[in-house]
């Protein structure tokens, strides 16, 4: 494996569009790979100590179930992955955006266990972390388009990171999870 953590820098504001600065702001540290395996443990301890009631638990009406959450997170974290490995290894296509709300009722999180949904978890973190860990520093420099804005390797690392955070941050806010 690389050790890229001495090559890790904070994205430049031009890397990413500014609606991802909502995430990117939630990784205070350096190296998001590290966050990413951190928060992968903490993540997982906190998702074992939910009741059967609490994956269900909607904390308003329209208002998605923690299952619902976690599922978007899994998605979100491999479409970024996705887009990151696509320019990383220099494709210049311009890529779609997704629309999150589309997503959920045809992920059938409502129906799954808890168990698959930790395992896709630990498959999801794993591929993003592989990937990661064998980007050279200039394949982290490389940026495409998403959705009409430019976006570097890099960027979409604490875009990941920070977009985790984000939702477990609602998960504590919201829905009263420990």
């Amino acid at each position: 494996k690389n050790n890229l953590s001495m090559e890790w820098r904070r994205p430049n504001a031009d890397e990413a569009a500014g609606y991802f600065n909502r995430y990117i702001s939630q990784v205070e540290e350096i190296d998001p790979i590290a966050v990413l395996k951190q928060s992968f443990q903490s993540s997982r301890d906190l998702m074992l100590s939910l009741s059967l009631d609490q994956w269900d638990h909607r904390y308003a009406d329209g208002k998605w179930s923690i299952k619902e959450v976690w599922v978007h997170i899994l998605d979100t974290e491999r479409i970024f992955a996705y887009r990151a490995l696509r320019f990383g290894r220099g494709d210049e296509t311009a890529l779609a955006g997704f629309d999150q709300d589309t997503y959920i009722i045809p992920s059938n999180a409502s129906n799954r266990s808890i168990a698959s949904i930790l395992e896709e978890y630990e498959a999801v973190r794993k591929a993003t972390l592989t990937l990661y860990e064998n980007f050279t520093s200039e394949a982290l420099d490389r940026s495409g388009l998403a959705s009409g804005n430019k976006v570097t390797v890099r960027a979409f690392a604490f875009i990941i990171a920070g977009h985790e955070r984000h939702h477990v941050k609602g998960l504590r806010e919201n829905y009263g999870v420990k």
